[in-house]
């Protein structure tokens, strides 16, 4: 990948986020937080972030997360400047940034959220702090700069008995992490002693393999160091212990883990170098270290382990797990490191879908925007497009090749960083107006796996119209994003962004023209009002949970939407008079050509009693969206009095079921 220089990088860097807190309403510090916790997460090194400011005497942070294990509180103060390279991050000013974090860490133990006004962001992160101090294992945290360090390698501390790490991303290390072109820093794991093993060098100069056995034990403490880094190259979430398979792994390792290697399928796993200890004869006997580890198989027995061993303290000792390692070389990973995980047989195989980059969908959607020349809605004339980043780093890439100044100034006209979207800001889009903000809340990796099940579930027809209603609709996010930090949504701006647009797309049953939209590249000033009118009734539903969480747990769940979808709001009579007459082509825009067939005979082949569970279930646990219970039970109504079930409801209802499948739901034997 071609790189920028650091200078350019940071002048890049800063004008991107100035304009991001300009188009915001935000400060550029917060606009710096939220594009480093955005990064952070797609990396897979943090998980449900949230922004939040506060500073007094002796402390200051600008945002908390909490681990995606539940098992580390993740603690940020931001140190942001409009000239970087003036001066650098001294040890002295590192070491005092750390001391205010965990200082805010000592005084929410203490109680610091009781002298807080309830109605303030801050009083939700000191509650989320203080309760998780008493749940987690370790405290993480990070100082987030964009000027370069002195002092990066800040040794561990504890509070309280927690173990306490130090995370320093200053500006090297991000303009590393942004034009590596891998999701994260390598992975490396040294083993001592060195892992026995088989190694079978390929007659092919791009990869060999070796074999050997892991510690279940060595397993559960690289997941609870890496998390989901290490499963960079394979996206499923850990689906908890809801499945068979699940439950399975956890039985063995709880009260067999002698046998766990005879009954699991074990591993597959990738590295870009491997270091072998070799015998008299030359030929590989041991493993004494790996680089760029990256678990592409068998992500559900590694956190499974992980989870047995946090969680149940299972003495995992016994526990061994059998590893197909192979060697690939970096430049053939995106080629290679696909087919190993569809050729793999393990419990629960990862598709071709999961390497999302390289997905037909994605590929497509690149094409057409690359070409597509949004209309010129400033008067000036010129054109412009809305740049789809497939893979990270896209943009800088094509930025650095520009070369000189002036070639770099005419991309950034043709190509605006505020017409820049990833492939998460895609699911979110297209989530939102789909009235599943409860998944977009979950966070950017996780709605993303979701959307992706969901394409490949019903495959969209990517052509020149989708492509640009999927850019109407991120218009449409924009806008109301903008408008939310107007009603001052504050650090929750993102849950009541998504949430508006749902509940906009459900009062007006998506009649809203977004070809209109993508026409003007703007919202009408009626939509515009409404939308003002809307705002600040969905806050006070989001920021109000019914359940005793806090706001950020409370709009995970579907019952946030449940209590959403209900708040009153009539839609001014204007506005409806600009609404279509008939939904835009839900099929194309959801998933499916439009012309699917057979999906009623499909549904027919399921019992009644199965759609009738499914309702019972989706009602009890809350899992699914009130339309798609009440779907279940039609379709369970009209098999009961053998009538057809209509196909549009029918593609619903089993896309609904497949839903129902992958969050627990146990059909009936």
């Amino acid at each position: 990948m071609a790189e920028l220089d650091l200078d350019e990088f940071s002048r890049s860097l800063v004008a991107d986020v100035q304009a991001t807190a300009d188009a915001e309403g935000t400060t550029t510090p917060e606009a710096f937080t939220r594009r480093v916790f955005e990064d952070l997460e797609q990396a897979g090194i943090v998980s449900n972030t949230f922004t939040a400011y506060h500073k007094a005497h002796g402390h200051e942070v600008h945002g908390y997360g909490i681990g995606e294990s539940g098992e580390s509180l993740d603690l940020f103060v931001t140190d942001f400047h409009l000239a970087p390279l003036e001066t650098k991050l001294s040890k002295a000013q590192t070491e005092t940034f750390f001391r205010r974090l965990l200082t805010f860490a000592a005084r929410c133990r203490d109680g610091l959220q009781q002298h807080i006004d309830e109605s303030f962001d801050v009083y939700d992160m000191c509650a989320a702090v203080e309760k998780a101090l008493t749940e987690v294992q370790r405290i993480r945290l990070f100082l987030l700069s964009n000027r370069v360090g002195t002092f990066t390698e800040v040794p561990a501390s504890d509070l309280d008995g927690l173990p306490v790490t130090h995370e320093v991303w200053d500006l090297a290390r991000l303009h590393r992490h942004a034009t590596s072109g891998s999701l994260g820093e390598p992975i490396v794991v040294p083993f001592s002693p060195p892992l026995p093993c088989v190694a079978a060098p390929s007659s092919e100069e791009d990869h060999s393999v070796a074999l050997a056995v892991i510690p279940g034990q060595m397993l559960a403490e690289l997941y609870a160091e890496y998390g989901t880094r290490l499963l960079e190259l394979n996206v499923r979430s850990f689906l908890q212990t809801r499945g068979s398979v699940n439950r399975g792994i956890r039985e063995t390792l709880l009260h067999a883990p002698g046998r766990f290697l005879a009954y699991n399928n074990g591993i597959t796993a990738t590295a870009s170098q491997v270091d072998f200890v070799k015998g008299p004869d030359g030929e590989p006997t041991h493993i004494s270290g790996i680089h760029g580890l990256q678990i592409v198989n068998g992500g559900q027995t590694t956190a499974s382990l992980h989870y047995a061993l946090t969680r149940d303290k299972a003495d995992l000792s016994d526990a061994r797990v059998q590893m197909k390692l192979t060697e690939v070389a970096p430049d053939r990973l995106a080629e290679i490191v696909p087919k190993i995980s569809e050729y793999s047989n393990t419990q629960n195989r990862v598709t071709q879908v999961d390497f999302s980059s390289n997905h037909d969908y994605h590929v497509e959607i690149q094409r057409i925007t690359r070409s597509l020349w949004a209309p010129a809605a400033d008067g000036s004339g010129q054109e412009t497009h809305w740049f789809y980043e497939r893979a990270r780093g896209q943009y800088t890439d094509e930025l650095a090749k520009a070369r000189t100044p002036a070639r770099q100034r005419q991309f950034k006209k043709l190509n605006p960083t505020k017409k820049k979207f990833t492939k998460a800001d895609l699911a979110k889009f297209v989530h939102s107006w789909h009235r599943l903000p409860y998944l977009v809340s979950r966070g950017a990796q996780k709605n993303f796996v979701e959307f992706m099940l969901r394409v490949e579930e019903a495959p969209p027809r990517v052509d020149l119209q989708y492509c640009q209603r999927v850019i109407a609709m991120a218009i449409l996010f924009k806008t109301v994003d903008r408008i939310a930090a107007i009603h001052g949504a504050g650090s929750h701006k993102s849950m009541i962004t998504t949430y508006t647009v749902a509940r906009l797309s459900l009062a007006t049953d998506r009649r809203i023209d977004l070809d209109r939209i993508w026409r003007d590249q703007s919202v009408t000033p009626v939509l515009e009002s409404a939308i003002h009118d809307l705002c600040p009734r969905v806050m006070r539903a989001v920021t109000t949970p019914l359940e005793g969480n806090h706001v950020g747990e409370w709009a995970k769940k579907v019952a946030c939407w449940d209590a959403v979808s209900t708040v009153p709001w009539t839609m001014p009579r204007a506005l409806s008079t600009e609404l279509l007459d008939n939904p835009l082509d839900e099929a194309a825009l959801s998933g499916g050509t439009g012309t699917e067939s057979g999906a009623a005979e499909e549904a027919a082949l399921i019992p009644a009693d199965e759609w009738y569970a499914i309702e019972r279930w989706a009602k009890e646990t809350r899992a699914l969206e009130p339309w798609q219970r009440q779907l279940a039970q039609f379709v369970g109504r009209r098999l009961e009095l053998e009538q057809e079930v209509p196909e549009v409801q029918a593609v619903q209802a089993l896309h609904a079921r497949n839903g129902a499948l992958r969050l627990g739901f146990n059909p009936a034997p």
